[in-house]
């Protein structure tokens, strides 16, 4: 039994996303964006820190998303999404594998700023405007490194494009799409692959995400 425990776009999509890759069956525990439940004792002894994803799986739990990206492929690796020690794409694998939370770690940073401090008053401009252009610095490296090939790897698609590619999608709220063609073609890319589709179907999109405040703030 496998078993996600998922919230509409935060980074548990990245697992949804992947384990659809893999075709693999599995069941979905849905949370709201400011759901409590995330608090309760039941579900923060899946994920102490009361975050998504967790993922029951193979009898135990794994609740950060980069480490189950590594189990899954790792466990089953039929699928052809990992790369590992003895393959000469391993070290750029790893590499994009931790480099997605860099561009997470910016998109936290505006999330919150934008979603969670609900008041105008609670927010920064300041800091809405320096990490809007952390996250665009972060997506130049993508850009650069997408220059004549669709995905991360020479060799083609793997869980590292879920990882990133799930960053990419949500920075297109903050950086404008055609500040960086080469990272929104990929973006089209990576939205056409069926696997894709089907998590978005699966996730919806809550009501918190279609307000018309994202952006960088006024002047």
């Amino acid at each position: 039994m496998i078993r996600l425990h998922h919230c509409p776009q935060a980074r548990s999509f990245r697992t949804l996303w992947l384990l659809h890759e893999m075709g693999l069956e599995f069941d979905i525990r849905r949370y709201g964006f400011f759901d409590r439940s995330l608090r309760h004792p039941d579900y923060l002894a899946l994920s102490p820190a009361g975050r998504v994803p967790a993922l029951e799986i193979d009898g135990r739990v794994l609740f950060e998303s980069g480490a189950i990206t590594e189990y899954l492929v790792e466990t089953r690796p039929d699928c052809g999404l990992g790369r590992f020690p003895s393959e000469d794409e391993r070290a750029d694998w790893l590499e994009w594998l931790h480099f997605a939370e860099t561009i997470g770690q910016h998109l936290a940073a505006l999330t919150q700023q934008h979603i969670a401090l609900r008041e105008d008053w609670m927010r920064s401009p300041t800091v809405m405007r320096l990490e809007a252009k952390r996250l665009e610095k972060a997506l130049e490296v993508v850009d650069r490194a997408l220059e004549g090939r669709d995905w991360l790897l020479p060799s083609g698609f793997s869980a590292v494009d879920t990882n990133a590619g799930y960053g990419v999608m949500i920075a297109r709220r903050f950086v404008p799409a055609d500040l960086l063609p080469g990272v929104e073609a990929y973006y089209e890319r990576l939205a056409a692959r069926p696997a894709f589709q089907k998590a978005m179907e699966e996730d919806g999109t809550p009501e918190i995400y279609t307000r018309d405040f994202y952006g960088p703030p006024d002047a």
